[in-house]
């Protein structure tokens, strides 16, 4: 595409951080090493070590001149403590403290946020956090071990179907209960985010749609391919948390609104990109992993 630079850079290494900031007055923090629940729990050292994607690029951002900067939290950065019911406890911005983020992931992104915020008290860099729940859509990781649940479900669905087997493995009990935002309105929610300067080093949930346990993904998954499939459950496995959901009111109230694509919608074209990638991986193609 004319006037755009693609660059492959490890951006934990600040030479590389310099690079990529030459000639940025706007930037957009997405980068880091992180996966699902299942590389999070087992790698908590590669998703702390993500800190210094973002301790080098907000310096190297702000050395460039860059009048705006948007760093991609999470809604890990949560207090654990408050997050042990299935059903819905809403989470507001400020229930991130008293501070008892998810180990790894999830301080790591608690810290950064406030990297962001003394950026702006000292330097008067316009910093934006955004905490994302649940992002999926497609194009997204299918496989492979960093794969979020929606992914991972619609997988499952399509490989039974695929072999004939009438079964899917879950991993917990199925009742723990999660907001899902699907791709298009992360995207459109975090340009909104990053020109409002209401918004300015203040810490925003940032997701869509209503609260659903896991069994009903597999509901929806299930109905989308046509299919009823035999649910085993990995009580052993990684489970995260047992129940999440943001409250929107300080977005609702800044923004007038909040994004909301339907997740059976958004499911419906991720299970469809997905089984074309699972189609073209059986025929031998190069296909998006």
């Amino acid at each position: 595409m004319p006037g755009v630079d693609s660059l492959c850079l490890d951006l934990s290494e600040q030479q590389n951080c310099v690079r990529a900031c030459e000639g940025v007055w706007e930037l957009y923090n997405l980068a880091a090493d992180m996966g699902g629940m299942g590389f999070i729990e087992r790698y908590r050292i590669e998703c702390l070590r993500s800190v210094l994607i973002n301790t080098n690029l907000i310096e190297a951002a702000n050395r460039a001149g860059a009048e705006r900067y948007c760093y991609s939290s999470s809604a890990c950065a949560y207090n654990t403590d408050l997050q042990k019911d299935p059903n819905d406890r809403s989470l507001k911005e400020s229930d991130a403290y008293p501070a008892m983020a998810e180990r790894g992931y999830g301080w790591e992104k608690l810290f950064s946020e406030m990297v962001c915020q003394e950026y702006w008290a000292e330097r008067g860099m316009k910093t934006f956090s955004a905490r994302f729940h649940k992002v999926y859509g497609p194009f997204g990781t299918r496989d492979g071990g960093r794969e979020k649940a929606p992914a991972v479900i619609a997988r499952k669905v399509i490989e039974a179907k695929d072999k004939g087997c009438n079964k899917i493995i879950i991993w917990g009990d199925g009742t723990a209960t999660r907001s899902f935002m699907y791709i298009d309105d992360r995207v459109k929610g975090i340009d909104t985010i990053t020109h409002c300067d209401d918004l300015i080093a203040q810490p925003i949930n940032l997701r869509s749609g209503d609260l659903v346990s896991i069994n009903k993904l597999v509901d929806i998954v299930g109905a989308i391919g046509s299919t009823k499939l035999h649910r085993e459950y990995g009580a052993t496995a990684p489970r995260g948390v047992t129940g999440r959901n943001s409250d929107n009111t300080l977005i609702q109230s800044i923004l007038h609104g909040e994004p909301r694509a339907p997740l059976r919608e958004g499911m419906a074209k991720t299970y469809a990109w997905i089984a074309e990638q699972y189609a073209g991986r059986k025929l031998g193609k190069r296909i998006v992993s």
